[in-house]
């Protein structure tokens, strides 16, 4: 298990992180929101998630079944985390938002299918995102 601290960009909302897989649960999403705002999200059981301050801050988004939620600094309006559909006893976290971590920090990153969700009898991988630096 790894702890770790997040904060969105204006610092407002802060974060206290337990990550049972590490980093190693990294993967992006296909789905219309994850392909919009394109973050790297890593696993946090929803008892491994803590908001240290800027609770007041955050603004919740839902849309198509209103399962998920999404939340956002109202202020900077970064994402920071999620709880998920396909796992509601998981949170997404937003790798960037993780100090110390950046979302070009992962060679290759696996792609779900969001766009297909498991709830709906779909999912399951579609691709590998590769990011390879310049020389």
């Amino acid at each position: 298990m790894t702890e770790a601290r997040a904060a969105c960009h204006c610092g407002t909302v802060q974060l206290r992180l337990c990550l049972e897989e590490g980093l190693h649960s990294a993967r992006r999403c296909d789905c219309s929101l994850c392909r919009m705002r394109g973050a790297v999200a890593v696993s946090v059981p929803l008892d491994g998630l803590t908001v240290l301050s800027g609770g007041d801050a955050l603004s919740l988004y839902q849309f198509g079944t209103h399962v998920a939620e999404h939340y956002f600094c109202r202020h900077c309006g970064i994402y920071t985390h999620h709880r998920r559909r396909s796992n509601p006893n998981q949170y997404g976290v937003n790798a960037a938002c993780i100090e110390g971590v950046s979302p070009f920090d992962f060679p290759s990153l696996e792609v779900l299918d969001g766009q297909n969700h498991p709830e709906d009898g779909g999912g399951g991988i579609v691709g590998t995102l590769h990011y390879r630096p310049a020389e």
